[in-house]
């Protein structure tokens, strides 16, 4: 016990403090090991930690965005202006649809020229709103052609040539077809009807046109179609007579309408065929008329 109390008496001097203790006695160096480097525990400024990669993250939000904002302003403003010509554009585009389809009221009564100009031809809709009324009819153009005289003198007639078959042939077999290919004689042939009356007479200047139209319109066609002899029709062609062919379509199956089957015909009169009727006099007219 006393050996103890004497240790701890001279570990501790008289002032009451322990000396110092013996610096550690660094481990002998193994030769050809290379010497330890010393670690340095990193220097911190007074910055919060986090506080550079906060920034850093605030920095590139502000540079980055979503959609039309992922954009500089330039082209923001070209976008902008461009989605608002778009939406303009439909809007306007469904109004005129919702006009022409709606039931005569006071909008259709005062612009309805600037409907139907909007409307027709692309954008034509053969059903009314409230009302529907497709066509149950399906309306044919035929042609027949006198040509210039044979040899001996005789007048030469073709038969019937169905307009209407070699558009729906073009058709079936386009995977994209044309509207106004689609609709092109049928507008034609309402063209003619609407403007004259039953007996066949023009009801004005608009009838005049819409004969010449019909006539033009039809030389396009022979043209391209083969004579009897094996050369070109078109040059051939004297005179034209044209008639609508009105088939009704047949009732379904299973209804109980009944509708007649037998075809109607309406005949035109015969026109004398002028070189400004032609392919080659048309294009030439309307040269001199842009003089």
């Amino acid at each position: 016990m006393d050996a103890y109390v004497e240790k701890d008496a001279v570990e501790v001097g008289d002032d009451g403090r322990r000396p110092p203790e013996d610096p550690p006695v660094a481990p002998p160096e193994t030769p050809g090991a290379a010497p330890e480097t010393p670690v340095t525990a990193p220097e911190h400024s007074g910055a919060t930690p986090g506080a550079e990669d906060g920034k850093g993250a605030k920095g590139a939000g502000n540079g980055s965005g979503v959609g039309i904002m992922a954009l500089s302003l330039p082209y923001q403003v070209v976008a902008a202006v461009a989605l608002g010509v778009v939406g303009v554009f439909a809007c306007v585009h469904l109004a005129m649809v919702f006009l022409h389809v709606a039931p005569s009221n006071t909008l259709t009564k005062r612009h309805g020229e600037v409907v139907d100009d909007w409307i027709y031809p692309e954008f034509e809709q053969n059903w009314k709103l409230f009302a529907p009324n497709p066509l149950q009819t399906n309306v044919a153009l035929e042609v027949r052609v006198e040509l210039a005289p044979a040899a001996d003198g005789g007048r030469r007639t073709t038969g019937w040539v169905d307009l209407t078959a070699q558009d729906i042939e073009a058709i079936q077999h386009n995977p994209i077809p044309s509207h106004s290919q689609q609709n092109q004689l049928r507008r034609a042939v309402d063209f003619y009807t609407n403007t004259h009356n039953d007996n066949g007479r023009s009801n004005g200047l608009r009838g005049d046109l819409s004969e010449q139209y019909m006539r033009r319109l039809v030389m396009l066609r022979l043209d391209a179609l083969e004579g009897p002899d094996g050369r070109a029709l078109g040059p051939e062609v004297r005179r034209i007579q044209l008639r609508t062919v009105s088939r009704p379509v047949p009732a379904a199956r299973w209804s109980t309408e009944k509708s007649r089957s037998t075809p109607s015909y309406r005949a035109f009169p015969w026109w004398t065929i002028t070189e400004a009727d032609r392919s080659s006099g048309a294009g030439a007219s309307r040269t001199e008329a842009g003089r």
